[in-house]
């Protein structure tokens, strides 16, 4: 390797794909990062699970070489993948590594490459529907294609991927007549009006989120409350349920599915402060209370929760799906069990920081804010932390 930022290796050392860490961190390897990003960049996100041992050790103290101080964290006897921002720094510090024998590659594209990783599941309801359940491991985000005779809808894309749920759609013998979202997102660039584009598909917001002031209403199609749209011989119904923010909205799909959105999550609930910010986070907390209780709670117990994002320490079902009944989340989060008076409290004061850059995301999804695709993907690097109460 050369470069004018580097001091050169002599090491020739292969870089391992995304999709190559994931399976071995799926499979249960012990695997071991060097994180070699400043401090506060891999504090604030980096790769994890219970099996994955990090390590973090800015690039610039390879400078002057390895001693053994540096590198007495890492294992010589063990293979190490080193990790960066881009995939630069870590192909240097692979390569110095190898150069001194110990077991290396670099992770391909370094985090930009690992938050470009796309996973699914499919799930076929007892209504023949097929619901595709999207991952993005880097940040928990959840999309959802729904396929039935032919046509389907995408929920909640993001804009860095919608090459692959064309090409999804395709394999699938679907045209994708509708692109919906739930809600404003705070914490990625939305695919909304991009993927209807480019698929000549009706784009869907709730009327409620519409109304937060967004600028391409003329592009979009509003739904409120009861409304239901048809997707082949599938049934998508509308469901209000504020809290999150004031236009959060839960598609049902045959009345077996409910694509919760930031409202409730597998083993959270959503944050009430990225609207409003904490002048209006206590008014969207009882809201929200009177959302899960009022209008999901309420639903039949079998009703399967899907939502718009998981988090690190969330348990996928035995498919890598991040689905649960209602009957079981009602059962095991203790904060549904609450009265009032002590979830609103226990929800405000259980949140993590807010999501990176969210004033500037919320801003591009409005329609006030133009970014690339380079910037759009930039923006939303990091963690969601959508979620309080886990």
């Amino acid at each position: 390797m050369s470069s004018p930022e580097f001091p050169d290796t002599e090491a020739d050392v292969e870089p391992t794909s995304a999709e190559s860490l994931k399976q071995r961190i799926d499979a249960g390897d012990r695997v071991t990062l060097l994180d070699t990003r400043a401090k506060s960049d891999f504090e604030e996100w980096h790769i994890g699970g219970e099996n994955v041992t990090t390590v973090n050790v800015p690039y610039f103290e390879f400078f002057d070489g390895i001693d053994e101080e540096l590198v007495a964290d890492i294992p010589a006897d063990k293979p190490v993948v080193v990790t960066c921002a881009k995939g630069q720094s870590s192909e240097f510090v692979a390569g110095l590594l190898a150069d001194a024998g110990y077991n290396t590659s670099h992770l391909a594209d370094g985090m930009r490459g690992w938050a470009r990783l796309y996973e699914h599941t499919d799930i076929e309801l007892a209504t023949g529907t097929l619901v595709r359940q999207y991952r993005r491991p880097s940040s928990g985000c959840l999309a959802y294609m729904v396929v039935n005779d032919g046509a389907a809808a995408v929920v909640d894309p993001l804009r860095a991927f919608v090459d692959r749920y064309v090409a999804d759609a395709a394999d699938l013998d679907a045209d994708i007549e509708y692109v919906l979202d739930t809600h404003i997102h705070a914490d990625h660039v939305s695919g909304l009006r991009e993927l209807a584009a480019a698929t000549g598909a009706t784009a869907v917001l709730p009327a409620a989120a519409a109304d937060r002031g967004v600028t391409y209403t003329e592009d979009v199609t509003t739904v409120r409350d009861d409304e239901r749209i048809a997707v082949g011989g599938a049934t998508l119904s509308v469901r209000a349920t504020p809290g999150h923010t004031s236009g959060m909205t839960t598609y049902r799909i045959d009345d077996k599915l409910a694509l919760t959105g930031d409202t409730l999550f597998i083993d959270s609930v959503a944050r009430p402060d990225l609207e409003e910010g904490d002048a209006g986070a206590r008014t969207a907390a009882q809201q929200l209370y009177e959302t899960l209780h009022e209008r999901l709670l309420t639903l039949p117990g079998e009703t399967l929760v899907a939502p718009a994002h998981f988090g690190e320490t969330t348990d996928p079902r035995q498919d890598g799906a991040y689905l649960g009944s209602l009957d079981d989340l009602h059962n095991e989060l203790d904060l549904l069990g609450l009265d009032r008076e002590a979830f609103v409290p226990f929800v405000l004061e259980d949140m993590p920081p807010r999501p990176a850059n969210y004033e500037d995301i919320i801003a591009t999804n409005l329609g006030r804010a133009s970014a690339d695709d380079n910037e759009a993907f930039t923006m939303e690097l990091g963690p969601n932390n959508c979620a309080a109460g886990d």
